[in-house]
């Protein structure tokens, strides 16, 4: 493959050193307007910079206690006449909203892949899950927030309404992982809800949710409702949990401790999507082909960087070879560049800092016994935080990429001996986010995958199909998390329940005169009347 003035890519295993051009789109003026929302009254700012080159693409204002204060109190401002429109004017919003995000795609993708780093394909990829959740909620929400009348204690003369009101502001703490994502798709119910936002993206990742955010107001989203806030987590996330009234939170399992436990101290809800250490069992009638497609997206899609991305393969004895040659040569014909159109298959790192972690996990492998089959070594020949597509084996529990996760573009492969075998190997975590399941009898694989302890389950997929799976719940288990977006828990969890009952006539209680034996004889009585007849 050929490099390009503005398509620098190149194959694994070898190099270009010419520099990404950067779009037109991404101009000082646009950047600095999207930055201005951040309050910063301290003068500290950070520099947020173009990872496939280290160049600094604007200065992030950080944000104070105070800012935060001064935040949460113009969204409760607001919030307050946002929740009095009628759900039918809110969700009005999102609509123009979804032709918006749609039709600002590329613009979008531009802000994340400069920021991030990651291909092409996953900057696009990822501005789609915004408008695959609106749509969704769109048709659910009005079923969802409608209350919903049941039958009281007494028949015909009480009755109960079940009436879901929106809990206040939200705070919501995002990765830089899938800034654009999170920052929105998350917001997204809560806003329909009724509820108003206060984000804290991380400082690396900030500019593509800003723009999301100014996407919505041009859709009539009343200005003042999402706020935004930036500064590093244990700047900014004491007071933003100590001001919400609900934090969503998506991260790594030891923040989400720490952000479990404040919330807990004041009394309000939190959904925590944590890390994970996912598996990949291969059956021994998959076809190989089909898998190892499959499997490449679930390895190093993001470069690695997904949450249920895979990190551990495990392959039947009986066809370990074949399986291991197929995976290992598609994963060096891999495309690793530094570009902003869809030539590279493999984007950078997040960081120079992350690539370092990523590096010394496969170090440690390699001084305790395992193997590199394929990669192993940082690329700053193509950017200063590029690392090649990896494949190890002989991997351990006492090894860093054993039982941590890496969060990159590292895999190790596995051999069983019998089904049973694999599901143990699988189920030997501490987490529990994701697993993929792989073979031709698509019956004996979902067998499988049933066994497997995951909040996340995808046969013949890695991951996607069960994330893109807006209205099924998709959270984890174990130390992945606690709560789930998606599905009618998505939505609901941005809410309080009022138990509104009414009693049109006393007679819940012995009549004036009535003997309290008599009284009592007949309660029981209708107690067994109302299970023969279905009252409730």
């Amino acid at each position: 493959m050929t490099a390009t003035a503005d398509r620098p890519a190149t194959v694994a295993g070898t190099g270009t050193t010419t520099r990404p051009r950067r779009p037109a789109t991404l101009t000082d003026a646009f950047l600095c307007d999207l930055v201005a929302r951040v309050p910063g009254s301290g003068g500290q700012t950070w520099d947020l910079a173009e990872v496939y080159t280290g160049e600094t693409l604007v200065q992030l204002p950080q944000s104070t206690p105070a800012d935060i204060e001064r935040a949460f109190a113009a969204a409760r401002s607001a919030q307050q006449e946002w929740a009095s429109w009628p759900l039918r004017r809110r969700l009005k919003v999102f609509k123009k909203a979804h032709s918006l995000l749609v039709d600002n795609a590329q613009t979008t993708a531009d802000l994340i892949q400069a920021e991030s780093g990651k291909n092409r394909r996953m900057a696009i990829e990822e501005t789609c899950d915004p408008v695959m959740v609106i749509s969704h909620y769109l048709k659910r929400a009005p079923k969802l927030l409608a209350p919903v009348k049941r039958g009281g204690p007494v028949p015909l003369v009480s009755s109960s309404t079940e009436i879901r009101q929106p809990k206040g502001v939200v705070g919501i703490i995002a990765p830089w992982n899938f800034p654009f994502a999170t920052g929105l798709s998350d917001a997204i119910p809560a806003l329909m809800a009724g509820n108003a936002i206060v984000l804290k993206p991380d400082n690396k990742t900030a500019l593509s949710p800003l723009y999301g955010i100014s996407l919505l107001e041009r859709a009539g989203l009343p200005k003042g409702l999402f706020q935004v806030v930036c500064g590093e987590g244990p700047d900014v996330g004491p007071t933003l949990i100590d001001n919400a009234n609900y934090v969503m939170f998506t991260g790594s399992t030891a923040t989400g401790r720490v952000i479990g436990e404040r919330a807990g101290r004041n009394l309000i809800g939190c959904c925590l999507e944590l890390g994970g250490k996912n598996p990949m069992i291969v059956l021994d009638d998959v076809d190989a082909e089909e898998w190892v497609t499959g499997a490449l997206f679930g390895v190093f899609g993001n470069t690695g960087q997904i949450c249920m991305h895979i990190e551990r393969i495990y392959l039947p004895e009986s066809r370990y070879d074949e399986l291991k040659a197929r995976f290992v040569a598609a994963a060096e014909s891999l495309r690793v560049g530094a570009a902003y159109d869809f030539g590279p298959e493999l984007g950078s790192l997040i960081s120079v800092d992350h690539m370092q972690r990523v590096h010394s996990h496969v170090q440690d492998a390699v001084a305790k016994g395992a193997t590199v089959v394929t990669g192993g070594n940082p690329r700053p020949d193509i950017g200063p935080a590029f690392f090649e597509p990896t494949v190890l084996e002989g991997v351990t529990g006492d090894m860093l990429t054993g039982c941590m996760e890496t969060f990159g573009p590292v895999v190790a492969l596995h051999p069983y001996r019998s089904v049973d075998q694999a599901v143990a190997l699988a189920n030997d975590t501490d987490y529990g986010l994701n697993a993929s399941v792989w073979g031709a009898d698509v019956d004996r694989a979902v067998g499988v995958a049933r066994r497997i302890h995951a909040g996340n389950v995808n046969v013949n997929d890695s991951l996607a199909t069960a994330y893109a799976s807006k209205g099924t719940p998709s959270g984890g288990v174990k130390q992945s998390g606690v709560g789930a977006r998606h599905g009618d828990q998505g939505l609901l969890k941005y809410t309080d329940v009022q138990n509104l009952a009414v009693l049109k006539k006393q007679v819940m209680g012995a009549r004036p005169g009535q003997d309290y034996d008599e009284y009592v004889k007949g309660m029981l009585t209708g107690l067994k009347m109302m299970r023969r007849t279905r009252i409730r």
